[in-house]
């Protein structure tokens, strides 16, 4: 059974899930969720013979929600990552990251090799730090209306999701899963200037199989705090890149797994189709060319559970 509890991390308070014993995996949510995202993996994992936990991450769900939007930047995510471990008796993880949890996983790989035994993951490919910080980058390409810049906004994305969380997180779901009409059609997630994001999001009629509403209704709960927390890691895009100069060429080293689908946004996002593509060369520690799952959108864990499942199981015991 999963087990649930606080644990004091990097001067915060975050609430994680665990379950099983042996080798320890810490699992990293992205945007909008939080740890239930990895409800299909918890009993594979640990009947594989591992130590899995899952924090809501800072600003996320039960966790703490720091005010200041400095206090979410990757040293930050990094920090909280690498004192998790420690907190729970270990020197040395594995660490498995979807959507904005895999920049976090990629960077404690590429920060703190030594308390990485793996890092794997979803959507979301490796750093390779760009020329330029990305807001601006974004702002130029699209005239603004990159979700990106939407969010980095002060109080406007916070004010607009939250008034229906429920709804919010329904379309946003939808929009970016396998089952959307125009999921792999190469679109980018840009923001109407007048209407906001979600007004170019339909509200689906029902719900895919794989996302059920008693899902929807635990994730709608984890953000009865909000959404500025959450909002608060995209403010810090800019400051990340600056933070992360001295590591600008360097690559992740210990063993790695990208895994992504075939009809998510964020691999047709400029650029990255030719890195994913490159990867293999960039990454000597890539232990199989990425993984693409045919059908699969943004929610790669959630929509495509036994693949995801079977590929972690094979890289963690390999």
């Amino acid at each position: 059974m999963v087990e649930h509890r606080m644990v004091d991390v990097n001067g915060i308070r975050l609430h994680i899930a665990e379950q099983g014993s042996g080798p320890l995996v810490v699992l990293l949510h992205g945007f909008p969720e939080s740890w239930h995202s990895w409800q299909h993996q918890f009993g594979p994992l640990a009947d594989a013979g591992f130590r899995v936990v899952a924090p809501d991450q800072r600003g996320y769900g039960r966790s703490d929600h720091p005010e200041n939007v400095d206090a979410y930047t990757i040293l930050h995510l990094v920090g909280d990552v690498v004192g998790l471990i420690h907190a729970l008796g270990e020197e040395k993880a594995y660490v498995v990251g979807h959507d904005w949890g895999a920049p976090v996983a990629w960077h404690t790989a590429l920060l703190r090799p030594d308390v990485v035994l793996g890092v794997a993951g979803l959507s979301v490919p490796p750093p390779f730090r760009g020329t330029r910080p990305p807001l601006a980058a974004m702002a130029e390409r699209f005239d603004g209306r990159f979700y990106w810049n939407y969010f980095s906004r002060p109080g406007v994305a916070d004010a607009e999701f939250a008034e229906d969380p429920r709804t919010t997180l329904r379309r946003i779901f939808y929009w970016g899963s396998g089952d959307s009409p125009d999921a792999g059609t190469g679109r980018q997630p840009l923001v109407d200037p007048e209407r906001g994001w979600l007004a170019t999001m339909p509200e689906p009629e029902v719900l895919p199989d794989w996302f059920t509403e008693e899902d929807l209704d635990a994730l709608t709960e984890s953000f009865s705090q909000g959404f500025t927390g959450a909002l608060n890691w995209y403010r810090n895009l800019d400051r990340n890149w600056e933070l992360t100069a001295a590591w600008h060429g360097a690559v992740v080293t210990p063993p790695a797994l990208y895994v992504y689908g075939d009809r998510d946004v964020v691999p047709a996002f400029p650029g990255t189709p030719e890195l994913i593509a490159k990867l293999p060369d960039l990454m000597p520690s890539l232990r199989r060319p990425p993984l693409t799952l045919t059908g699969c959108g943004h929610w790669t864990q959630q929509e495509r559970p036994h693949e995801v499942n079977a590929a972690l199981v094979d890289f963690l015991h390999a």
